[in-house]
């Protein structure tokens, strides 16, 4: 019974001793034994909160949202994304810049007599642009161009005398001078205020009627009416090519209604590049304070004061204005220093023939950027 006993002990030694190398791994186990590595999925699961780890980066839209106003700075340094609208934008203030340093100005050149000189070339002039010299960069006669005329006939009471036989010479003038589908024209009669008789038309039969529905009668407001046809009118006509842009004023030159002074007046015809051709409505045979007015709206615009104190001296007033508008030249330069700040600008055209003279606006207003 001890033996079997004895017998017993051993075996369970036995196994006991395999079980135990069976549960110690050798040390060589971790490299050799795979599932060693698979052990730490546990410690994958506990590192499944890095995934929102790794998923926080997705904040970094956010991050990138920041970067988008930074695009604007980083425009200023030409990417290429962005380089052709800056290149547009450059384009277009270069066409701006080109438009404005060229001045166009249309004068008109007399002998010592009066008469009109037709066949001069620009080698015979010169041109100062606010007391520098300027470059001159075109040069033509100009005696066929489309005509815009605006009459504007006083119809206070204070030319009520010879207002007819002044209707009559401004329907004359219009038929010699407006030309079917070529030229325009418009009629405005004004009193206290301006009132547009006929629109812009090349019809004379038009004209005339609306010359004609024209009733003297009230008071004066002349630079209203003035400033009304300059920027009201032609300065918002249609232009399609160059034209010739001209205001015929009828008046006495008195005026004790208007809201414009005399200069805000003249400053619209410069700015509308418009000529003003004066026809004085003064019969007393001596210039009065009203025609200096007239003289100076004139003068600043580089049209002429007519002064007919002999009823048929307003016919012959009208043939004048009709042939300058027909003799004149057209002229575009470049000034030097010129600086878009809207200051006015003067305007000197020189003949090189002393014995010529030369007759244009006197200046202009440069834009204001």
């Amino acid at each position: 019974m001890k033996s079997r006993i004895f017998q017993l002990l051993v075996v369970f030694q036995v196994l006991a001793g395999t079980l135990i190398g069976q549960t110690a791994p050798p040390a060589s186990a971790p490299a050799q034994n795979p599932p060693a590595k698979t052990s730490p999925s546990p410690d994958d699961k506990t590192q499944a909160p890095a995934a929102p780890a790794s998923t926080t980066p997705t904040p970094a839209p956010p991050a990138s949202t920041p970067s988008a106003p930074a695009a604007p700075t980083t425009a200023g340094k030409a990417p290429r994304a962005e380089t052709p609208a800056k290149s547009d934008s450059d384009e277009s203030v270069a066409t701006i810049i080109h438009v404005v340093n060229e001045v166009r100005v249309v004068f008109t050149v007399t002998d010592r007599h009066g008469h009109y000189i037709k066949d001069l070339k620009r080698t015979d002039f010169r041109v100062v642009d606010d007391q520098k010299p300027a470059e001159l960069r075109s040069f033509n006669s100009e005696t066929d161009l489309p005509l815009q005329v605006g009459l504007l006939v006083d119809a206070s009471n204070s030319v009520r005398d010879r207002f007819k036989f002044e209707q009559e010479a401004a329907i004359e003038f219009l038929n010699a001078i407006i030309r079917p589908r070529y030229d325009k024209a418009f009629v405005v009669g004004f009193d206290a205020t301006p009132e547009v008789t006929q629109d812009f038309t090349d019809s004379t039969e038009n004209l005339s009627a609306g010359v004609h529905m024209l009733r003297a009668g009230g008071g004066t407001a002349m630079y209203d009416a003035l400033y009304f046809a300059c920027r009201d009118k032609l300065l918002k006509s249609e232009q399609t090519g160059p034209v010739r842009r001209a205001i015929i004023l009828l008046s006495d030159g008195e005026d004790n209604l208007s809201h414009v002074t005399r200069e805000e007046a003249i400053e619209m015809a410069e700015r509308a590049d418009v000529i003003v051709y004066t026809i004085s409505t003064n019969i007393s045979g001596m210039k009065g304070k009203g025609d200096k007015v007239l003289e100076r709206i004139a003068d600043a615009t580089g049209g002429r004061a007519f002064f007919p104190f002999q009823m048929r001296d307003v016919s012959d007033a009208f043939l004048s204005i009709q042939e300058e508008l027909r003799s004149q030249y057209a002229m575009a330069y470049k000034p030097a220093n010129f600086v878009a700040d809207g200051r006015y600008r003067t305007i000197e055209i020189l003949a090189q023939d002393k014995g010529l003279k030369v007759r244009t606006r006197k200046g202009y207003y440069a834009p204001k950027q």
